[in-house]
């Protein structure tokens, strides 16, 4: 997909021209794993609903049931052909096996709260739903947290976009959620690595006391 094909310009003409259903199928499309600006479909429509173009109720809704739909299908891709297809993609980057059982047993221990808060991360909102599924996460579970993150996510940033698109330009607004996103990427990494970083130091550090 080139990038003249995702510009701004590009998306709002799209969004005119399907309304809902460019909101529904954008952040389904991503959701389902696939990496197409789906976050900005829903900001650009809760947009042109600020603006009166479209109903706030029907975009709100069409991105919520988008991001439902979305990741079901993701969470039923992983889990059906996912994880054969991971290990393949590590053997192709000679990731160790071991490795890839890691970061599985790491993302089950905190599969709720990947789903329920990961729209607001980015890349995070694209993987949780293959990665639930190659987790084994429970479905029921998965199904609740997906819901409920999905709501809230969908009425921040649909509300967000309705009521700042009148009074800041749009690819501003675009630019703060976006670093939103990152920065909370950053802060996800950062709390999956500090904690493993301390457990490594722990024998160093207990052999000084030792001497002491």
């Amino acid at each position: 997909m080139s990038l003249e094909l995702l510009s701004l310009d590009n998306i709002q003409e799209i969004a005119h021209q399907y309304g809902y259903w460019a909101v529904f199928g954008g952040i389904a499309l991503e959701n389902t794993g696939i990496p197409i600006p789906g976050e900005t479909i829903t900001i650009v429509g809760g947009v042109l609903a600020g603006s009166g173009d479209l109903n706030y109720w029907l975009v709100l809704g069409s991105a919520i049931a988008g991001a439902v739909i979305g990741d079901n299908v993701g969470y039923w891709l992983g889990r059906l052909g996912g994880w054969p297809f991971l290990v393949k993609f590590g053997v192709f980057f000679r990731i160790p096996l071991e490795k890839l059982e890691d970061a599985k047993d790491q993302f089950s221990k905190n599969a709720p709260r990947a789903v329920f808060f990961g729209r607001f991360v980015t890349l995070l909102r694209i993987f949780a739903g293959p990665m639930a599924g190659i987790a084994q996460m429970p479905y029921g579970q998965f199904l609740l947290c997906n819901f409920g993150g999905a709501a809230i996510w969908a009425t921040i940033m649909v509300t967000l976009s309705y009521f700042c698109g009148r009074l800041i330009p749009l690819h501003q607004l675009i630019e703060w959620t976006t670093q939103f996103g990152i920065l909370a990427l950053i802060l996800v990494i950062i709390s999956l690595i500090l904690p493993r970083w301390l457990e490594s130091r722990k024998p160093s550090l207990n052999v000084l006391n030792l001497k002491k």
